[in-house]
């Protein structure tokens, strides 16, 4: 048996177990950003009925809450992203 030919087959095999599972990971990162998405538009549309005088302000604090609370935690996250990057960055080769 050719020792190349072992390798090939033995790569072959490894390879779907180690192959990063993206489906799952990028449906929720889809997700997570089309909820970011749905929640300032919905703030906009309330601060926009608010003006025109639709909507109370109750509604208008709670939408910009919300709104606060959403980029709060897209900056958290983008933190921490760029961190993880950095430390990778930092490993020795």
């Amino acid at each position: 048996m050719n020792i190349s030919s072992l390798v090939a087959q033995n790569y072959a095999a490894s390879k779907t177990a180690t192959a990063p599972e993206t489906a799952g990971s990028q449906n929720a990162f889809l997700g997570a950003a089309s909820d970011f998405m749905a929640t300032l538009q919905a703030s906009e549309n309330t601060a926009m009925r608010a003006m025109t005088g639709d909507a109370d302000p109750h509604a208008l604090v709670t939408a910009l809450a919300q709104t606060e609370l959403a980029v709060q935690t897209a900056v958290t996250v983008r933190d921490r992203v760029v961190e993880a990057y950095q430390e990778i960055l930092r490993m020795p080769v």
